[in-house]
């Protein structure tokens, strides 16, 4: 399974936002992009006038960053978005906020989305009763994840609860922090997602 393996932090400096790739590191004072508010590299600290397409592109990559998906993902989620009903920006950032190790992480099974990857990849979760790990599984309302009976002594799993459960958790989510479980309740609207991006910005870019 192809996925970026290179440094996290240089994704945000170079998005020039706060991605959230590295969990509880990202709120505290060691964030690289709170002590290098700049792009990597040599030429990180050059200011020009990006161009059109150069915005879009940033955008996609943002989102992608976020997310944890390649081009070639992207790239399919957003054709599954053009066919549907609605706005399409609207429903590919609905469709990317359902992938089941988004879910986790919004729940506050893991830290970050990627270490959400490895909880689900390591079969630490149950889908309706039952045990999952493919990350990419698009999650239903309706549907309950719940941490494995075999790894709720996890103290990593609870210690991720208690914090996500201080920052609150999102609207379209409820969770039941002592019993290890959530149920995904309806398809997040544009607002409940509430991420930094301009998703008008790739629709424009994929339909030149």
């Amino acid at each position: 399974m192809a996925r970026y393996t290179g440094p996290a932090c240089k994704l945000c400096r170079r998005e020039g936002i706060k991605l959230f790739l590295k969990g509880e590191r990202c709120y505290s004072a060691k964030c690289a992009l709170d002590r290098r508010g700049y792009a990597p590299g040599q030429h990180g600290q050059r200011r020009s006038k990006p161009t059109e397409y150069g915005l879009q592109l940033r955008e996609k990559q943002k989102v992608r960053r976020i997310y944890g998906v390649l081009e070639r993902q992207f790239r399919r989620f957003f054709q599954a978005s053009e066919r549907q009903r609605g706005i399409t920006g609207e429903n590919l950032l609905a469709m990317l906020e359902r992938r089941l190790d988004n879910v986790a992480y919004r729940m506050g099974f893991a830290p970050s989305r990627a270490s959400a990857r490895q909880v689900v990849l390591h079969g630490h979760l149950t889908l309706d009763g039952k045990r999952v790990n493919v990350v990419s599984l698009l999650v239903k309302p309706g549907q309950v994840l719940a941490v494995a009976e075999g790894s709720r002594d996890r103290a990593g799993i609870r210690e991720n609860l208690k914090a996500a459960e201080k920052r609150g958790f999102p609207a379209w989510v409820e969770m039941d922090v002592e019993k290890m479980r959530g149920t995904f309740k309806a398809l997040p609207g544009k607002d409940d997602i509430a991420l930094p991006v301009k998703e008008q910005l790739i629709v424009e870019l994929y339909s030149k």
